[in-house]
Parts: C-alpha cells; sequence; structure tokens
C-alpha cells in the first residue's frame, strides 16, 4: 500500500500528481477538469448579468492598446474588470486541461484513450479562446453567446467521460440495465442536449444581453420559453420513467442513486425556472439557472455512465 507523505508541501503533491500519477490522482484531476469548465459557465453567465460582457471591448487586449484593464470612455472599472477576470479565468481551465494531460500521458500502463480524451481538452480551451474573441468581435450576437456555453456544455461531457474512464478497466462494457432503460437513457441524453440549446435560444431572446449594444434574437420570448419548457417537460418525463424501471427490473444501487439524484436536480432546476420566468428573469436567478444547467448536464451524464461496468481487459 503506497503511504502519503504529510509533510510535503501541496505543490509538490501537486507536481507528483501531475507527473508521477496514479489512477486516485488521475481521477482527481479529471474531475477538477469537471469543476471548471462548470466553474467557467457560472462566471461567463456573470459576465453576462453584470452587463460587463464588453467591458473589454477589444480582443486579444482588453481595450485597443493594452492587454489588461485600462481608463475607457465608454466602459465602467467595474465592468471591465469583471469581463478581464473572467478572461483571466480561462487560463486556470488551460492549466487544470494541461495537467490532465500530461498525467494521461506518464500514467503507466499508458492508456491510449485516456491520452485521447485528455488532450482534447487543451484543445478545447484554445477553441472556446477563440470562440470568446468571436464573440466579442460581433459585439455579443446571441448566436455566439449560445456557441460559447455549448462548447462549455461538450467540454464537460469529456471531462466527465474521462472521469468515468480512469475508474474503470479497459475490458468490453457490461451493462448492469435493460435494453429499454439503455435505451431510453440515450433518448433522455439527446433530450438534455435539446433543452440545453433552447435554453441558449430563451437566453438569446431575453433581457440580459451582457451589454446594451448586443443583438438579442428576434423571437417572442413567451414562445421560446414555452417550447424550451416542453423539452424540460420531456426531461422530466424520461427520467421517471427510468427510475421507475431501474426499481421494477431490480436494477443495482448506483444507477437507481443516479436517477433519484437526477429527479432532484430537474425540480430543483425546474422550480428556478417558473420562479425565474414569473419574476421576470432577475439577474440572480438566472445565474443560479445557468449554473443549475451544467449541474444538470452532468447529473444525465452520470446516470448514463452507472449503467454500465468495465472491467480491466
Amino acid at each position: 500500500m503506497t503511504t502519503v507523505d504529510k509533510s510535503r508541501t501541496p505543490l509538490a503533491r501537486a507536481r507528483d500528481a501531475v507527473w508521477n500519477p496514479s489512477t486516485a490522482s488521475m481521477r482527481l484531476l479529471a474531475l477538477a477538469g469537471v469543476a471548471v469548465n462548470t466553474g467557467i459557465i457560472f462566471t461567463g453567465g456573470a459576465v453576462r448579468l453584470t452587463s460587463s460582457g464588453l467591458g473589454c471591448p477589444t480582443w486579444p487586449k482588453c481595450t485597443g492598446d493594452s492587454l489588461i484593464p485600462t481608463a475607457h470612455p465608454s466602459h465602467s472599472p467595474i465592468n471591465m474588470a469583471i469581463e478581464f477576470g473572467n478572461r483571466m479565468l480561462t487560463f486556470l481551465v488551460l492549466a487544470a486541461a494541461v495537467a490532465v494531460f500530461v498525467a494521461a500521458r506518464r500514467l503507466r500502463p499508458r492508456r491510449p484513450e485516456l491520452v485521447v480524451l485528455a488532450a482534447l481538452q487543451p484543445i478545447g480551451v484554445l477553441a472556446q479562446a477563440g470562440l470568446g474573441g468571436v464573440t466579442v468581435l460581433t459585439k455579443l450576437h446571441p448566436a455566439t453567446v449560445s456557441a460559447h456555453y455549448l462548447l462549455s456544455s461538450a467540454m464537460i461531457f469529456v471531462a466527465f467521460l474521462l472521469y468515468v474512464r480512469v475508474g474503470e478497466g479497459d475490458g468490453p462494457a457490461v451493462r448492469v440495465v435493460t435494453p429499454l432503460v439503455r435505451h431510453l437513457t440515450s433518448a433522455l441524453v439527446w433530450v438534455t442536449v435539446v433543452v440545453l440549446a433552447a435554453g441558449t435560444v430563451v437566453t438569446g431572446t431575453g433581457p440580459h444581453a451582457g451589454d446594451a449594444q448586443a443583438e438579442r434574437f428576434p423571437f417572442a420570448i413567451e414562445t421560446v420559453a414555452r417550447i424550451h419548457g416542453l423539452t424540460a417537460w420531456a426531461a422530466v418525463a424520461l427520467t421517471l420513467v427510468i427510475a421507475w424501471l431501474l426499481h421494477r427490473t431490480n436494477a443495482p444501487a448506483r444507477p437507481r442513486r443516479a436517477a433519484h439524484v437526477l429527479i432532484g436536480a430537474l425540480v430543483a432546476q425546474g422550480f428556478i425556472g417558473y420562479l425565474q420566468y414569473y419574476l421576470e428573469v432577475p439577474a440572480v436567478l438566472v445565474g443560479i439557472h445557468l449554473l443549475g444547467s451544467a449541474l444538470l448536464w452532468i447529473a444525465v451524464l452520470h446516470v448514463l455512465y452507472t449503467q454500465r461496468v468495465r472491467p480491466d481487459a
């Protein structure tokens, strides 16, 4: 059994986790990737909700002649600081992505699938940085803002899958649920993708554009909110059926617990969604709902991947 030297500094232990990784440390690094990508969704929403989306009006510089915030006649120092702070957080996400990639390369025995999944993370961060630049240069057009969010959701998926695969073997997957449950869960994943995409359309149609200059989608907010709500109810219905089938078929405890967690997440997210609608979308509730969307996506993925086991090859 390997013992942990508690006298070593946190920095030294972190370096070892990357340079001499174990399965346990690799899982922690993968989980960190899930966390930072979830966090960047929340902080990106905070930028928009505080009308700081164009706090740094150019890209990659903050202003025309400076990489960092400087006095600008049309932007307040607070808005500039919020937007610049969010840009700086990208480096934290990149650091986590590079760390997990290095660890995947250094893990012994090497597992090629983990290396590929880990490599997608720094690639995704760079893509996000470029898309962030496009978002600023298009003055926060809602299509680019939506793409920004959806790319973060895709990165959460990759990071979560890496977390799952590190804890599994490389043998063939063994399903622990019935084929019907598996198919319904696959449908739930795709319905959730539609829910998230529809949510970005609602956001791009309503207030909180991020800046007074930003365009909006030319839709009726009531219509797109209703469509978003219907897709969310479809996800709720699928989840309830899946949970019932898991109980009826005496499935293992892990997928049943995951389904129960997802039901709780759906109830909480639905309550916040309807509350923000009836209260005319206050910024605080919008931010909570945005964070909830990322957590809901993780809960759906958790349901999916608890329905199998993969032993060592």
